[in-house]
């Protein structure tokens, strides 16, 4: 198969969808690999590295794109690169189409198979895929909250972890999945109080038993987030629904009733953010500020630590991208059920039930569209 590795042309976006050691796997069982030029040089990644592993390396995206059997990335497709899409062309990147219409209506258009990483399951029922990406955002998640607690970056002027006879921030976490728990690990390091609110008693119990009285934990109702954000001075919102849009948790009334210069993170902004006053932002314009309220909710986040991110990604989408290569998406999503569940749109169809449903599409299954 003739894959191919486009530079990424989101905003302030470095990181990419192979690194040459992954490169190297695809070469040593037969398959051609185009990189376009300069596609990881800013982390590190030259183009003699891929050069070494095998991959040919190519001027313009748009080579890549007209020749390429399957397209991986990392970000969603940008306009330009949708146009370039063509039917029965395989794409494997993060897609997050739920809160994306217009990406949606683009992709069933150019007729690709479009295979989402963040809805490629596990065997527990986890994300795997989306996991390393989780663990990154949740840890920057708390970098950023105590940078934008600082006066000069409109904040309130709170240092996260105090000093001795001055009390540390206190920070909410929401959700207590894989970006709350590395959101919570980076807040008690660095000293912070910190309350986590779930559903899931059995992941809040699994928690107090780890940390005890160094954290508060709360199940997850509309009245008790009122209560803790009411009076946290940075809220991290870690919730996900996979494949669908986050649900509008913090109202825009909670937020009227912080205190001026508190923070909010919105780590589920690529789901459309479960803050009802978040909006997507960049790494070039990342805060917005509601009701004296700084907002965080850069969509792409992990795309800040460009090189560390590129590596975790790689080491969990190298599995699936060899086992397409080598068997075809069709052969591929027939022996992996896990793998299945990543397809999020075929032949001009939505193949996802949650993105269908949030969007008005019919729903096609994937097992219906395998000849």
């Amino acid at each position: 198969m003739l894959i191919g590795v486009p530079k990424e042309i989101k905003n302030h976006e470095y990181r990419v969808g192979l690194t040459p050691a992954n490169v190297r796997e695809l070469c040593a069982r037969g398959h051609d690999v185009l990189v376009q030029k300069d596609a990881g040089v800013e982390i590190g990644l030259r183009n003699e590295l891929y050069i070494a592993a095998g991959a040919t390396i190519v001027d313009s995206a748009q080579t890549i794109f007209a020749s390429a059997d399957m397209i991986i990335k990392v970000k969603e497709p940008q306009p330009s690169e949708c146009v370039m899409l063509r039917e029965g062309q395989i794409l494997y990147t993060y897609l997050h189409l739920a809160a994306d219409p217009e990406q949606t209506a683009a992709l069933v258009k150019s007729g690709a198979v479009c295979i989402a990483y963040e809805t490629i399951t596990g065997p527990k029922g986890d994300l795997p895929l989306l996991a390393p990406m989780s663990e990154v955002a949740g840890r920057m998640s708390v970098q950023a909250a105590a940078s934008y607690l600082e006066k000069a970056k409109g904040g309130m002027g709170t240092l996260l972890g105090g000093v001795p006879g001055v009390p540390p921030a206190h920070i909410a976490i929401i959700g207590a999945g894989v970006v709350g728990t590395n959101a919570l690990q980076m807040a008690m390091g660095l000293g912070a109080r910190v309350t986590v609110l779930d559903k899931n008693v059995d992941r809040l119990r699994q928690l107090d038993l780890i940390h005890g009285n160094r954290i508060s934990t709360l199940y997850s109702n509309e009245q008790a987030i009122e209560d803790v954000v009411s009076t946290a001075d940075a809220v991290i919102g870690g919730v996900l629904v996979p494949g669908a849009a986050a649900p509008k948790l913090v109202t825009r009334s909670m937020i009227s009733r912080m205190t001026p210069g508190a923070v909010v993170v919105d780590v589920a902004i690529d789901q459309g953010g479960c803050f009802e006053t978040s909006h997507a932002t960049t790494h070039a314009d990342p805060t917005f500020v509601v009701d004296g309220v700084v907002h965080y909710c850069v969509a792409n986040m992990p795309g800040a630590v460009a090189r560390t991110s590129t590596l975790a990604l790689n080491n969990a989408t190298i599995g699936h991208a060899i086992a397409i290569a080598d068997k075809g998406w069709m052969r591929a999503i027939t022996d992996s059920v896990h793998l299945k569940h990543g397809l999020n749109v075929c032949f001009g169809h939505v193949t996802y039930e949650a993105v269908a449903r949030d969007l008005g599409y019919s729903y096609v299954s994937a097992d219906s569209l395998i000849l």
